[in-house]
Parts: structure tokens; C-alpha cells; sequence
């Protein structure tokens, strides 16, 4: 324990790490490489009888940030996760049977005269009458997607190469399993054994946590990433769930590895049906594959038929069972300990938020770390921001469901019932009544991502922004074809995805 009688600013605080998986290694390599091992001692405890959910192979770009921050080689991250890029997630039938869109991470066009460019998009299609608007043409990361190519960013170039925005597919369990090599050569004590009891200071903190074959280790700040069980922050300090099931009801999935496929896909593909929806993520050694369900509304056994009926592939593994509730923990820091992961609440895996929490969590954390005792105001900030990022990610996973033709069984009839929450109902009336998205307290989805979505789903404003008339019809539909011919001979350059990952491993 730290030597009570220093000043608080300059003992050596001893942070323990309950629980292992990619949260529990994503904070320790964080930690680690962040906090000085003069003044941080830092302790991953992984007790073999929480296990991992393991399924989280479908990144949003801000991974990027996070392995930039750990001085992670990417080439040799993709060879050891098996991984790919992605560019966005592809959604089918999620509006109405046999349509299509993609969320890419990628911008459309460029904003004319200061005005985002979707209002341009909006002004074009009420011109025409069309219900959908086709938006490939316009976004770099949609049209090499479209047609299976992938380059890194050119920032010298002055084509749209020059800013493409990307993300990850990879092997989770290699993921952490990279990430504690990592850790454990920057100096964390890894202990794997089993947790039998916790003990708490008079005042409620966290003193130690006692194991099974070995002494008891004793800490200043705790880390909870024991998943959903919650050893830390739910079984020891109470800190209550708040369930979020009247907003998004599924609670089950159903996981199944395939084999690869002649082309590896950089997008993610989430195609909905009658009582849930499949995801399909392209590796390097196999075909990531789940169905996302309801109880309420299937079974497990008939999910599981489900699923295997249409896997792209071969099967290579066993159906995995993972059942959840989404929703969140009415506090993310008690006392002396910080839920991270899993323990801190979860959304289902539709826009592939899983690990952007755990890292955007461990990030705001560095950023806010206390010294001794921890200070009331740097836990309620702690707090405040992130339930501000889980409720926004939850609102614009729900408009997914929400949003749509899909009437086709009890699941999506359910679906057309639910309450939403006051600021998405804000959020859809704003564009709908003018074509105008503003993103709320730096949330997670910027601008583009909300229009993608809506868009997608088929909504369609009464309206769009004035300024926009500003510009001739002719001088748009000119401006218009000059983007999408820059974006096809943008994507022609581009290498097929597979050919340009091998090429990219193999010359690192």
C-alpha cells in the first residue's frame, strides 16, 4: 500500500486490474504506458472463472488513436489479431427487404459555401422525387468498399485518397492476448488466480481483494473489468444497472466461426431479419458470424438454426451463446473503483461500439486521474461524460429499429412501439422538419453518421436548408458529377483489399 505519509500528490499509488480480456489489457498497456512505473504500480488479476465474451472483432476508427497511443506497429497488430480493414458497415434489409445502405467512416463530398453537404444531397432529392438517395457516389470510403479496395491514407495527395477514414476487423482473444505482452514487458504484475473475497476500508473504498493460492493484493485505485458479473462495482459497492430493454430488446446472440471467403470484404455486414439480425466480419483465417436476437421473441435453439442455415461459409466452430441486458451502470466510478468494459454497461454490438467504450473510458480516465484521496468533482465529471457518450451511442443504435418499413413479424411490430428517449425523438423531429443535424456534447456519431442512418432508413426531410437554393440546379448537378467521377477514379487506383493487406504485413 502507499506510505500514508507523503503527500498525496507524490506516493506511489498501487492500481489494480480485476479481470483480463481486451478491457482488462486494454487499461493495463494503457496504464502502462501512461503512468510512470516511479509513482504507478500496476496488478492485472485475471481470475480463470470470469470468462471473456470475446465477440467485440468489428472496430469504429478511433482504435486508430488508441494503438497509435501504445506505439502499436499496425502491420504486425494485423499479422498477430488476423486482422483486416474496414471501411463501414454494410446494412441489409434493415429499411425494408432487398435494400441496402452503408454507414462508411467517410465523409460525402465537401460542404458548399459552409453548408454540409448532405443538405445539397437533400435539395437533389426532392428535386427528383426519389424516396432514397444513393450516396456511394460521394463518399471515397463507400466506393472502394462497393467494389472491394483499400488504401491507407495520401495525405499528399489532392484526390480523395487523401483523407480516408478506416477502422478494424480482428480476433478479440488475440487482441488482449497482444495487448498483455505488451503490458507485462512495461512492467504489470499479471496474477491468474481466483478471487474469494474483498475487503473494504471503514469509509466503503476498496482495500484489497484476496485470492485463492496467494497472498492478498492490496491497492489504491481498482479497476473492475470482470464483465457483466461485476465483482467490483456491482457484487462489493451495489452500484445498481440501469436496463435498457423497453429501448432495445435484444438480449442474446448467437456466435459461429466460418470459413474464409474467396474475397475479403474491408466492411462489415449487418443484414436484418425477421427476428433479429446477422453479422458477418471478414479475417484473415475465418469469417466472424453471429445472429442477434430477442428472447422475447426466439428461441435459442431456433437462433441457432437460424444462423447456421446462413453462414456464408462452412462452419469451423461450435454455436456460442452470449446473453446480455442492455443498459448501463447507474455509476461508472464508486468510490475507489472504475468500472471499465462490460461492468460498465453495454449496447448491443450493431455499430460495433464495444471496444470505443473501453477506450474512450480508459482515455478519460488518464485524462481525469486522481491523486489520493480521489476528489467528489473528478468522479462526478467522470460520470457526467460518460453517461452523456453511452445515451447518445444508445439512441443512435435505436433509431436503426425504429426507423423503417419492417413490419414483417412480432419482433419488428414490437419494435414500432418503443418509447424513445426525449433527445432522439429531438434529434429525428430536427431533421425531418429541415434536414439539420447537430452533433450534441461531442458525441461519439458526428453529423455524417446520424445522415448515413437516417437517410438509409428511409427518412426524408419535408425540407432542407435555405441556403442551399443558393447554388443553380445546373451548378450542382455539375458539381455533383465532378465528385463522383474524382471518387471512381479515386477507387479504381485502389488495390483489391486482400492483395493490399498481404502486400502491407509482408513489406513491414
Amino acid at each position: 500500500m502507499s506510505n500514508n505519509s507523503q503527500p498525496s500528490s507524490l506516493r506511489k499509488q498501487s492500481i489494480v486490474i480485476v479481470g483480463g480480456g481486451s478491457a482488462g489489457w486494454m487499461s493495463a498497456a494503457a496504464f502502462a504506458t501512461h503512468l510512470s512505473p516511479e509513482h504507478f504500480h500496476i496488478t492485472l488479476v485475471e481470475s480463470k472463472d470470469i470468462g471473456t465474451v470475446s465477440v467485440g472483432e468489428a472496430t469504429i476508427p478511433g482504435i486508430l488513436e488508441f494503438n497509435q497511443m501504445l506505439g502499436i506497429n499496425e502491420a504486425e497488430f494485423l499479422a498477430f489479431t488476423k486482422g483486416s480493414f474496414k471501411l463501414g458497415i454494410i446494412f441489409k434489409d434493415w429499411y425494408e427487404k432487398g435494400n441496402q445502405y452503408m454507414h462508411p467512416f467517410g465523409a460525402y463530398g465537401v460542404n458548399i459555401q459552409g453548408l454540409p453537404f448532405h443538405h445539397y444531397l437533400l435539395q437533389d432529392k426532392a428535386d427528383s422525387g426519389s424516396s432514397m438517395q444513393n450516396l456511394s457516389p460521394y463518399c471515397i470510403e463507400y466506393a472502394a468498399a462497393l467494389n472491394n479496395k483499400f488504401s491507407h491514407p495520401q495525405p499528399q495527395s489532392r484526390s480523395p485518397l487523401a483523407s480516408i477514414k478506416y477502422a478494424y476487423h480482428f480476433d478479440a482473444t488475440l487482441y488482449a492476448q497482444f495487448l498483455q505482452q505488451l503490458a507485462c514487458s512495461k512492467g504489470v504484475v499479471h496474477i491468474q488466480d481466483y478471487i474469494t473475497d474483498v475487503s473494504q476500508h471503514p469509509n466503503g473504498d476498496i482495500a484489497s481483494i484476496t485470492l485463492a493460492n496467494g497472498p492478498a493484493v492490496e491497492g489504491d485505485i481498482f479497476i473492475d473489468c470482470s464483465g457483466f458479473k461485476g465483482l467490483l462495482i456491482n457484487q462489493t459497492l451495489g452500484v445498481k444497472f440501469e436496463d435498457w430493454r423497453q429501448y432495445l430488446p435484444c438480449d442474446s446472440a448467437i456466435a459461429m466461426p466460418s470459413e474464409t471467403l474467396e474475397e475479403l470484404k474491408p466492411y462489415t455486414i449487418s443484414s436484418a431479419h425477421e427476428n433479429g439480425w446477422q453479422w458477418q466480419i471478414p479475417l484473415q483465417h475465418r469469417v466472424g458470424n453471429g445472429f442477434v436476437y430477442a428472447s422475447e421473441f426466439l428461441n435459442e435453439q431456433n437462433a441457432i438454426d437460424q444462423l447456421s442455415t446462413q453462414l456464408p461459409s462452412k462452419a469451423i466452430g461450435e454455436p456460442r451463446t452470449v446473453k446480455w441486458i442492455n443498459g448501463k451502470r447507474k455509476n461508472v466510478w464508486e468510490k475507489n473503483c472504475i468500472a471499465i468494459g462490460l461492468s460498465a454497461g453495454f449496447i448491443e454490438p450493431l455499430e460495433s461500439t464495444g471496444l470505443q467504450l473501453v477506450q474512450s473510458a480508459i482515455t478519460r480516465l488518464l485524462s481525469l486521474w486522481p491523486n489520493l484521496p480521489v476528489a467528489k468533482a473528478v468522479r462526478d465529471q467522470f460520470n457526467a461524460y460518460t453517461n452523456d457518450e453511452i445515451d447518445a451511442i444508445r439512441d443512435f443504435v435505436i433509431l436503426h429499429y425504429v426507423a423503417n418499413k419492417r413490419r414483417d413479424s412480432s419482433f419488428w411490430q414490437h419494435c414500432q412501439q418503443i418509447t424513445l428517449p426525449e433527445r432522439l425523438q429531438n434529434k429525428i423531429a430536427l431533421y425531418e422538419s429541415s434536414g439539420n443535424i447537430f452533433r450534441d456534447n461531442n458525441e461519439l456519431f458526428n453529423e455524417i453518421s446520424w445522415f448515413s442512418v437516417l437517410n438509409g432508413q428511409g427518412l426524408t426531410p419535408t425540407s432542407y436548408h435555405p441556403l442551399a437554393n443558393n447554388l443553380p440546379a445546373a451548378s450542382r448537378k455539375q458539381y455533383f458529377k465532378t465528385i463522383a467521377g474524382a471518387m471512381q477514379e479515386a477507387s479504381a487506383s485502389m488495390l483489391d483489399h486482400g492483395e493490399y493487406l498481404a502486400k502491407y504485413i509482408a513489406q513491414s
